[in-house]
């Protein structure tokens, strides 16, 4: 299988997607659009991951891939191809098919509880989760739900956490690629920003670690995992 990685800053990690592509012995292109490098050619790849970054999904002056991106979302998950899409990735699959973004509407941080909806327990990569299941967190915004989606998951944040367009398009606002060396990663490289984000959070956080990190990166690698399942090589 042939999977095109979008990276949309600069501090990006694949965490258990990676993990999963890797077991499923993926061919992956990475192409790090926030410096300008070309998206990836539709013909050329069975599925997109589109992975998060510190601007919203409606900043186009700023960052001009993201409408193209947006559109090139929507061309593969129109064609049955797999779609990945976390947190600004799913805010911008969300564009893509007729959402609006809720710009600072949703503020999340760290380890949180999220619960599947009842048609995330019928869903094929939600299926094999909990009721309710934990993940990480980091997000201001959310958007709404695209006509004909199908509503996956929620929390009291931000109702909209995971939705499926189509076969395989699917968008989750929380990290479930972040597992703890992720989240360790990104306290190295952003202690301001985490301090100003969640104030006392880096001082509590190896006891959050300990309690929620072991559950958070078992759901995460079962979302991985069943998400790889859904890419069908042509």
């Amino acid at each position: 299988m042939r999977v095109a990685i979008v990276e949309n800053t600069r501090v990006t990690e694949a965490g258990q997607v990676g993990i999963a592509l890797a077991e499923a012995g993926a061919q992956i292109i990475t192409i790090r659009a926030y410096s300008g490098e070309p998206l990836p050619d539709f013909d050329a790849h069975d599925a997109l991951v589109v992975f998060g970054g510190e601007q919203n999904a409606r900043d186009d002056e700023k960052h001009p891939h993201l409408p193209d991106l947006a559109d090139l979302m929507r061309r593969f998950g129109d064609s049955g191809k797999a779609v990945l899409g976390i947190c600004l990735g799913s805010q911008l699959l969300a564009r893509a098919y007729g959402g609006e973004n809720l710009i600072g509407s949703a503020p999340e941080f760290g380890w949180c509880s999220i619960g599947r909806t009842e048609a995330g327990k019928a869903d094929p990569v939600l299926s094999d989760l909990p009721d309710r299941f934990l993940s990480f967190q980091w997000h201001d915004d959310t958007f709404t739900l695209p006509e004909g989606a199908a509503h996956l998951a929620e929390n009291d944040a931000a109702r909209h956490q995971a939705f499926r367009i189509g076969r395989a398009a699917y968008g989750f606002q929380f990290h479930f690629e972040a597992n703890r060396d992720v989240v360790r990663n990104w306290m190295t490289h952003f202690p301001d920003l985490i301090e100003r984000k969640e104030p006392g959070w880096l001082a509590r956080h190896p006891e959050l670690e300990t309690a929620e990190g072991p559950l958070s990166d078992e759901a995460g690698l079962a979302l991985a995992r069943a998400w790889v399942r859904q890419i069908t090589p042509v």
